[in-house]
């Protein structure tokens, strides 16, 4: 398989939950700033957590607007929501950034992993200051027959200099970025093909069985469903099949995060270098504290 150059960096998690707000005030009691509700005229509304380079995205099922289904060429980002959540909360969508979302969509053709159209949307958003302007993105779907739970897209900016805020990166918890996402698979190998056509970059077999992709931004990791649980206490697919397990972020030091757990009465444990909030406290989507 012939993979696209160079690597793309993390650019932004798609995590379904059931309370766009209760999950937004989670997120800010773990020390997120956590951004207004957005609407998308497809049918799903978001909260953002915004990093430098990527963010992470809260995602419901709004009320009253019709999800368009998927079409030939055509991906359903509001119909992969709605499923999603239908099997439970969590992570489904893995995003890698992209200089040309056309471009793109021609290389994971021709590498045989997506053949969809690229798809153009815009919205107004509000600057720190209350103001408004315009966002826009082009995103390049790809196919991975493998791990059917999971989606897995590109995402251009047009208008970065009106999405990424330096105000909206500072959280109280001090994470200062994006640092990995974990996939779980039975056969990590199985993956290596397909996340390295998409992604650009080797994969790397560590010592205890995982396979790690080191991005320009983060890393992908796929673990075996038990060294999932031992790190993070993952949740299963009810199907079994391959699937997001959650992400982590770095932040300075872990003592002031253990703390802020503690008061907040949200369940963790500490591992090493990493504190852990399990899937299972965490709305199906594990949160790991990395010392950076």
């Amino acid at each position: 398989m012939n993979q696209p150059s160079p690597s793309r960096g993390l650019d932004h998690l798609v995590i379904g939950v059931a309370d766009l707000d209760a999950a937004g005030d989670f997120y800010t009691r773990l020390g997120f700033r956590v951004g207004a509700r957005n609407r998308h005229p497809w049918g799903t509304e978001n909260r953002i957590v915004q990093f430098p380079g990527a963010f992470l995205e809260l995602i419901t099922v709004g009320d009253g607007t019709a999800i368009p289904p998927h079409g030939q060429r055509l991906f359903s980002f509001g119909a992969f929501v709605r499923d999603a959540l239908a099997r439970g909360e969590g992570m489904s969508m893995l995003v890698l950034e992209s200089q040309d979302s056309r471009a793109d969509a021609e290389r994971f053709r021709q590498a045989g992993i997506g053949d969809f159209e690229p798809f153009f949307f815009e919205r107004e958003a509000k600057r720190p200051d209350g103001s408004q302007v315009r966002v826009a993105f082009s995103l390049a779907f790809t196919e991975n027959p493998a791990a059917r739970e999971c989606a897995f897209f590109v995402c251009q900016q047009h208008e970065p200099q009106n999405f990424w805020s330096p105000v909206f990166q500072q959280h109280d918890n001090g994470a200062s970025g994006l640092a990995a996402t974990f996939m779980v698979a039975a056969e990590p190998q199985a993956q290596r093909d397909f996340l390295s056509g998409f992604s650009g970059a080797a994969g790397i077999e560590t010592a205890d069985g995982r396979l790690r992709f080191d991005l320009p931004r983060g890393r992908i990791e796929v673990l075996t469903p038990r060294t999932a649980e031992l790190a993070f206490g993952a949740v299963e697919s009810a199907a079994g099949m391959p699937h997001f397990a959650g992400f982590a972020v770095t932040v300075p030091e872990l003592a002031a995060i253990e703390e802020r757990l503690a008061r907040q009465g949200i369940e963790h444990r500490r591992a090493e270098r990493r504190i852990i909030v399990s899937a299972a406290s965490a709305r199906g989507c594990a949160i790991v504290f990395e010392q950076g």
